[in-house]
């Protein structure tokens, strides 16, 4: 959140304490990454308290359950008034309509399954909403985010042109995704809509896409194009600033890892995009180094395919631009726009047949995102 819209979000949060009125819903919410907790809460799709970070033992479950019912209370108790539900994003195995978290990787006391919804139900006594944390990034960039954004441009420029589907990836730790339809979260019958972590790897058959698409497979090619031990391969960042020449380093290395990169996670952007067609918005720490590996992103995106007759064929059916690029982020929304007389009409019609999709960076930070779409999938369930 930009400091101006912050201080904006405290001045008419204190209004509406000094005046005490409970006309708009505060939702507490939280981003459980791995052993990471960032407790929150959100009130008019703005976190109105300083975000509370905080670590548990993955191995400890009683002190993980206590220590989230305490950290919640911590935040109940900045409010100016009992916040009408909790929502949060957790990561998968999750029943996540149920509310059970089930065996976690990084979160082996989970194991078994862990009703945590009823848990904080019984606790605060009001409504506990779980969903993957992935979806509500791709749910908070589409509400509030890039997705709104970009039809703001386009309504603005008087583009009749709108996109309704946005597609969210998470680049971390692993490689996450969500997507969203017309307002709505796509779950699919399992709650495991969007999972592209499991889709092939282009490079390596034998491995999913998570291997590739993640820090560790940064570490592990740089390592290997370095001649080092994998162990001893420094952070992504580090190797971001080594590829653009801002720290020292074996830079041939550095940029061949953000090379296979954007290589393997261009081809699966290729494959959820033609089912998804819509915005791609990307996130996640990683998201940091994107104007390095992003524009290779889209070439390989637009490589064609060949065909047995010898002639190529469009990787997509639709363009793709680079969203951060202001040239083409104009192209993109001016796009070619026509203007049409019904037959044996004197009426027009103006429309676009351009058929395009743009990538780009998050307009929201992920844990802000992620909390924007905690509390927007919060109120639209209170709402049915």
């Amino acid at each position: 959140m930009p400091w101006w819209a912050k201080k904006v979000s405290n001045i008419l949060f204190e209004m509406h304490r000094m005046n005490n009125k409970p006309t708009l819903p505060i939702v507490m919410t939280l981003d459980a990454g791995g052993q990471s907790y960032v407790f929150s809460a959100v009130w008019e799709a703005r976190e109105v308290i300083a975000p509370i970070s905080v670590s548990f033992k993955g191995d400890d479950l009683e002190t993980t359950l206590k220590g989230v019912i305490e950290y919640f209370g911590k935040v109940a108790g900045q409010l100016p008034e009992k916040p009408v539900a909790i929502s949060f994003g957790f990561p998968g195995p999750c029943d996540y309509p149920l509310g059970i978290i089930g065996d976690l990787q990084n979160l082996p006391a989970f194991r078994g399954g862990v009703a945590l919804a009823d848990m904080l139900e019984e606790a605060f006594q009001i409504p506990v909403f779980i969903n993957n944390d992935a979806d509500l990034f791709a749910y908070g960039e589409a509400t509030h985010g890039l997705l709104p954004a970009i039809n703001k441009e386009f309504e603005d420029s008087g583009s009749p042109k709108r996109f309704h589907n946005l597609f969210g990836i998470t680049l971390g730790t692993g490689f996450g995704g969500g997507i969203v339809s017309k307002g709505q979260l796509f779950f699919g019958d399992n709650a495991v809509a969007g999972e592209i972590n499991r889709m092939g790897n282009i490079l390596y058959p034998e491995y999913s896409v998570e291997e590739s698409v993640s820090i560790r497979g940064i570490q592990r090619v740089y390592a290997r194009a370095a001649r080092i031990d994998p162990q001893q391969a420094p952070e992504p960042k580090e190797i971001y600033e080594i590829a653009i020449g801002e720290s020292s380093g074996d830079k041939a290395a550095a940029l061949q890892a953000f090379d296979e990169f954007a290589v393997v996670l261009a081809q699966s952007l290729v494959d959820a995009v033609t089912l998804v067609d819509g915005i791609i918005a990307v996130g996640g720490g990683l998201a940091g180094a994107s104007s390095l590996f992003l524009p290779k992103v889209v070439e390989a995106m637009r490589k064609p395919y060949k065909t047995v007759a010898g002639d190529s064929l469009t990787r997509l059916e639709s363009s793709v631009f680079y969203l951060d690029d202001p040239i083409e982020r104009k192209a993109f929304i001016e796009g070619d726009i026509r203007e049409i007389t019904v037959p044996f009409s004197k009426k027009t019609i103006k429309y676009d047949p351009m058929k395009r999709i743009g990538i780009g960076k998050a307009l929201l930070q992920t844990h802000e995102a992620t909390s924007i779409g905690a509390y927007s999938f919060a109120i639209n369930q209170l709402k049915r």
